[in-house]
């Protein structure tokens, strides 16, 4: 232009000739198309970046890790991988908006930048998941070191809305090329690095190894058999009695569940029933419980000997939003008194939607069944929910109960709990009594009920048909 600056032209030029044909002059059309160069120039940026923070986005990194394998490949040279996920960002946005989330990001994007050398690739690969290509670093006491600043640097206190908030975050690594060449199974390590360093509680990083690559293995297999589980009919019920201590018989019992393998063999509850609940399979798995442990109530019903039932529920199938229609329904279907029928849910459930929890409890609570509190004093410390649902049991805990007879602080805690369950006009039961001692404290301080291999480890149906045909009784 004539103040001298550059600009963007399509221009079109056509000859003017005479009347011989000869070229004479050239007739120019310039049209300033710097406006449509800057948007393309912007379409291409989105393409490849961030809206929110301006980083490469997956796409663009994707492509430079391609290119850092490339070149690892011709100048013999390593590189480190890091997958950087924040830990418990969603409460974030649940508390303070996703302008909050959004302004968090940014501010952690701006903080992981300046921790890297500009030969590095930072992207964030979505939600609250950063990507980082440290290039020609392969020594892992290096890449431990960059770790260590990266978390180091998200520590220090961020304000949002007039709220300090404190982030931490975990990571996970691979190293090329000592865990792999190709881009794809650099990711998959990597990603497989950040799942462990979140399974050991967060706020850590982790190094790729095989044996994770296993486990993982190992889990997706387990995960594909789960789901299979309840149609093949692999689960089974086992029983455990709960002896009221007043007269020494059986008053209830909790049916767990049991997963018979066919090749695996018995599969632990502790294995998974965690996964079943990350998977979401456990809201199948716990109607079938339910419905089958109703089953069950009913026949030792008609065979003359009723007892209460009580049976675990998830947060997942508590969250269904009606779960007191579908407790009715098998109720109605199995001809079960709701009397026979407890649910054991734990603290963290009541705290997570008080409306709809206070909903589902006085339904299931007109309806005559009887709710109680698993591992009462290891969630919330809050006890309001005590007095604002129709609680009917507050079971203790085995990890209190365990050393009551050598500990004051769990005597106490047992003791307390106690005090307050009657107090309000609530029993108790104390899980995992197995000594003699246990139980005289127990009886000292007049617990209603123990459950524990004192008295019986968990029976098939059978084995409690029995227990309640003889009228076997606490004698210890």
């Amino acid at each position: 232009k004539k103040d001298g600056e550059l600009y963007w032209c399509l221009e079109a030029i056509s000859p003017l000739k005479n009347e011989a044909g000869e070229v004479t002059h050239f007739v120019a059309i310039t049209e300033d198309i710097s406006a449509r160069k800057q948007t393309e120039q912007t379409i291409r940026h989105l393409a490849f970046h961030d809206v929110l923070t301006g980083l490469p986005n997956r796409r663009l990194f994707r492509d430079r890790l391609n290119q850092a394998v490339t070149a690892g490949q011709r100048n013999k040279t390593g590189f480190a991988l890091m997958l950087l996920d924040l830990d418990y960002f969603k409460a974030v946005n649940d508390t303070l908006g996703h302008d909050a989330g959004d302004a968090l990001l940014t501010i952690v994007a701006t903080r992981l930048g300046e921790r890297i050398r500009s030969v590095d690739t930072l992207a964030r690969m979505g939600g609250d998941e950063f990507a980082l290509l440290a290039s020609d670093t392969s020594r892992p006491e290096d890449v431990a070191a960059l770790a260590a600043a990266l978390q180091n640097a998200l520590r220090a206190p961020i304000t949002i809305q007039d709220r300090e908030l404190y982030l931490s975050a975990s990571i996970g690594i691979t190293l090329y090329p000592d865990d792999s060449d190709d881009v794809d199974s650099l990711i998959k390590n990597a990603d497989i690095a950040l799942y462990r360093a979140k399974d050991l509680g967060r706020d850590n990083y982790q190094f790729f190894t095989e044996d994770m690559n296993s486990a993982i293995v190992e889990r997706v297999n387990l995960a594909n058999s789960l789901r299979r589980a309840t149609e093949r009919g692999e689960f089974i019920l086992h029983y455990q009695p709960q002896v009221e201590l007043a007269s020494g018989e059986i008053g209830g019992v909790e049916a767990l569940i049991r997963w018979r393998h066919p090749e695996l063999g018995m599969v632990s509850p502790t294995q998974f029933i965690p996964l079943a609940e990350e998977t979401g399979i456990i809201v199948s798995i716990g109607e079938w419980v339910l419905s089958t442990a109703c089953r069950q109530a009913r026949d030792w019903e008609l065979a003359g000997v009723p007892v209460r039932v009580a049976v675990n529920l998830s947060a997942r199938q508590f969250r269904q939003g009606d779960l007191a229609e579908k407790i009715g329904a098998i109720l109605r279907e199995t001809d079960l008194s709701p009397r026979l029928i407890e649910v054991e849910l734990t603290e963290g459930i009541l705290m997570e939607d008080t409306e709809q929890t206070s909903a589902t409890l006085d339904t299931l609570h007109r309806m005559g069944v009887q709710i109680s509190i698993d591992d009462f004093g290891t969630g919330y410390s809050s006890l309001s929910y005590l007095k604002r649902l129709p609680i009917d049991i507050l079971k203790i805990d085995q990890s209190f109960v365990r050393d009551i007879h050598t500990d004051p602080d769990d005597r106490s805690i047992v003791t307390a709990v106690i005090a307050l369950a009657h107090s309000m006009h609530m029993k108790v039961v104390a899980e995992g009594v197995e000594t003699a001692e246990q139980l005289a404290f127990l009886r000292e301080q007049e617990c209603d009920t123990i459950q524990g291999y004192l008295f019986s480890r968990p029976v098939p149906p059978e084995g409690i048909l029995s227990l309640l045909r003889s009228r076997t009784r606490l004698t210890s």
